[in-house]
């Protein structure tokens, strides 16, 4: 039997993902000793290793109630469509299966779908999109390969090949822990028009008390997929495991917000060769390898509305442990 072979994917490389771009982006990162969140995802091996940590830990995918609070957004802002067609913007759409989730039921109310997952991974991207082809034609499909952290806006996203008429709901799920909100909010905000949907989740501190909702999920990253995920990028650019020690701590963010850090410290002198540049690391120092803010209701409403980003709907999980907001910008142009 012949096997038939994959059509080839049309995929859109934004200039914050050239590999000019990356490798500076690389370089600061390891000047500044803090890493860039899209360094965890960037190899296929990284993907992998991520999309199996997702699968392992996720709420989404092993606590029904959470499942739930998607499902019931996805009615729900489905039901606040009324044009025939509408463009999904998947913004981290990492695999892409929540998207596919929506794309599947907004073809069954009978709209016209287009599609656009877009992440700084091209792995997470060309998954995306396979997750997506069984619901609508890739014609409908528009591949962005984008680093959302450093592209100074987010206005390309429309100029997409679509009717601009059309309404755009965007999504942007599981990403707010791993953005500094001063920075990525005016993106988003920027992005919606008046008649356009904001969907944007967000790990949640599960107590009234938001130290104690800090120290009560710490355990959760202290697991040894989670470290051998954040591992992989230090063996990659040339440490050794021998070289220090990954360790995780609740630290003060940006905001009012507080978040939980993995730094790798460092215990005895090392030196790495990237690019051609040397990078010295003294016993006792220390490289922030990743960040993850922990949101309350409350403080992540706050946060969206001083960006003009109103809430018109909110799901939490019964666990108080995530959180999904449905959005629409007060101030954004008319269509």
């Amino acid at each position: 039997m012949k096997l038939r072979s994959p059509s080839a994917a049309s995929v859109t490389i934004h200039p914050s993902q050239f590999p000019e771009t990356v490798r500076r982006d690389l370089l600061k990162s390891l000047r500044s000793h803090a890493i860039a969140p899209k360094f965890h995802y960037d190899t296929f091996r990284q993907a992998q290793k991520w999309l199996a940590l997702h699968d392992s830990c996720s709420p989404s995918r092993h606590d029904a109630h959470c499942r739930a609070i998607y499902e019931n957004c996805f009615r729900t802002v489905a039901s606040q469509i009324h044009s025939s067609q509408v463009h999904l913007i998947g913004l981290g759409c990492g695999g892409g299966q929540k998207e596919a989730r929506l794309l599947r039921l907004l073809k069954a109310r009978g709209h016209k779908t287009f599609y656009t997952p877009c992440d700084a991974s091209v792995p997470l991207v060309l998954a995306a999109r396979r997750a997506a082809l069984s619901i609508l034609p890739a014609g409908n499909c528009f591949p962005l390969v984008c680093d959302l952290g450093t592209a100074g806006h987010l206005l390309m996203l429309r100029d997409l090949p679509t009717a601009s008429p059309m309404p755009r709901l965007v999504t942007f799920f599981g990403m707010m822990p791993n953005f500094e909100p001063n920075r990525i909010l005016p993106k988003l905000a920027s992005l919606l028009r008046r008649n356009d949907f904001l969907l944007v989740s967000a790990n949640l501190a599960p107590a009234r008390d938001y130290d104690a909702g800090m120290k009560a999920i710490l355990p959760q990253y202290r697991n040894a997929q989670t470290r051998d995920w954040l591992m992989t990028f230090l063996l990659d650019v040339g440490f050794r495991q021998t070289d220090g020690k990954l360790i995780f701590s609740i630290e003060n963010g940006a905001m009012d917000l507080k978040r939980i850090v993995a730094r790798f410290h460092f215990s005895r002198n090392s030196e790495i060769h990237v690019h051609d540049k040397s990078f010295a690391f003294r016993a006792s120092e220390s490289l922030r390898v990743f960040f993850s803010y922990r949101h309350t209701p409350e403080r992540l409403r706050r946060l969206l509305s001083r960006y003009n980003l109103q809430t018109c709907f909110q799901w939490i999980a019964q666990s108080a442990e995530e959180a999904v907001l449905l959005c629409h910008s007060s101030v954004g142009p008319s269509r």
